[in-house]
């Protein structure tokens, strides 16, 4: 067996139903769970109706493989979105790929740019992949299957949690093959500013590494500016051509279909056909349905719209209750709430749960102890995903919770 699975750790929802495992909870208040960060909002009727029509009105749409590229009317599809919402200009058939989720396509791009082999001028030591910390454990697990090092970059909660880029020291970027970001931020909310785009594309300038930006939450945002992309944010500096950078998004946030699995990647041409290739191999082409609908849901704004103002109005509600008793306030973007607790993060939502049943995040789950500390410590991550009237009894209970000393 692949020796490198032993370096993986359990997933954090996995870890929770271990915590949870031999805790009884309050039987008479029904379950509500801000755990995991999966969209809840009903799924838009015409993009379910693109399915359907999809199976039925192309005999041969299911007898045939797909393509690993996929139709050209999917692609122009992305490149039309990335016009209509950052004004960029893009060869759908050179600088994008469909992607079955930003997962899938995160751990596959991470296996694409590494070369275990080539460490650079260290050749004793590993390549590295640098990460955001807290962090989506993709990064973590693919870094590591592909045979790098992950370095956790801490956030400054006194920054608005922006990155801590300037501790990485001149050894650790040397090394450096892939840079994940992820703005809007899992979980903290935060959006990168230009300015910190601009660091970053200097940094691989000089160092040479790869960018993959995670944007999966950039359609759910709260302030009336849209949140920056990592493509748009090359274009205003003058990186037409997308060197070195590849942006991934998905329609499951967006459009309230985690279940499709569908999503695309976008950038730097010369990349992008490696990773086909890489692709090619790696037999992931997105079903002919899901392509249909796809192409829907990228054709329409209004649902996306509709979509942010249901989250506006929850966080609006919900936000303001909490802060009565937490350490918390309105993320950038995003659907979680980054909350500071007394003690133990373990600690609260284990008697969260066992007390109120209302199911949390801890903090320490995302995150990973790196330049002595763990900045996932004494923080807990709610996810905002059910109705309006779920979130608010939740909220209500985690009042009482704390108020109550527990």
């Amino acid at each position: 067996m692949n020796s490198r699975l032993s370096l993986l750790q359990p997933y954090p929802f996995e870890r929770l139903r271990q915590l949870f495992a031999e805790v009884t909870p309050n039987a008479a208040l029904p379950h509500i769970s801000l755990g995991m960060g999966e969209p809840k909002h009903p799924t838009p009727a015409f993009i379910q109706q693109a399915m359907i029509d999809s199976v039925f009105s192309t005999p041969s749409g299911l007898a045939s493989y797909p393509a690993t590229t996929g139709e050209p009317a999917l692609r122009a599809a992305f490149a039309r979105w990335l016009n209509l919402r950052y004004q960029l200009s893009v060869n759908p058939v050179t600088q994008t790929l469909p992607v079955n989720g930003s997962r899938e396509a995160l751990f596959a791009l991470t296996q694409t740019v590494i070369d275990a082999g080539s460490p650079g001028r260290a050749k004793d030591l590993k390549p590295v992949v640098v990460c955001p910390n807290p962090f989506y454990q993709i990064y973590e697990g693919a870094a590591l299957l592909a045979g790098a090092e992950p370095y956790f970059v801490p956030t400054d909660a006194a920054r608005n949690f922006a990155q801590d880029w300037d501790c990485v020291p001149h050894e650790v970027w040397e090394r450096t093959q892939l840079l994940v970001v992820c703005s809007p931020a899992n979980p903290t909310g935060a959006v990168m500013p230009l300015s910190e785009w601009e660091k970053l594309f200097a940094l691989s300038d000089r160092y040479g590494f790869v960018i993959a930006s995670d944007e999966c939450y950039s359609e759910i945002y709260f302030r009336e500016q849209a949140p920056l992309g990592g493509l748009e944010a090359a274009a205003r500096l003058g990186r037409l051509d997308f060197r070195n950078l590849v942006s991934l998004t998905s329609l499951s946030k967006r459009s309230n279909v985690p279940g499709m699995r569908s999503g695309f990647c976008a950038g730097d041409a010369s990349i992008i056909r490696q990773f086909l290739l890489y692709r090619t191999y790696h037999g992931c082409a997105m079903s002919p349905v899901v392509q249909a609908a796809s192409i829907a849901a990228w054709g329409d704004e209004q649902h996306v719209v509709d979509n942010r103002a249901m989250y506006r109005s929850k966080f609006a509600q919900v936000t303001p209750m909490l802060a009565k008793v937490l350490d918390v306030s309105l993320p950038d973007a995003g659907f979680y709430l980054w909350a500071k607790v007394q003690g133990s993060d373990v600690d609260f939502a284990r008697r969260l749960y066992a007390l109120y049943n209302v199911t949390v995040l801890p903090g320490s789950y995302l995150s990973r102890a790196s330049l002595g500390f763990n900045p996932g410590d004494h923080r807990i991550r709610m996810a905002l995903v059910a109705e309006t009237t779920e979130c608010v009894q939740a909220a209500q209970r985690i009042v009482e919770f704390v108020k109550s000393g527990f």
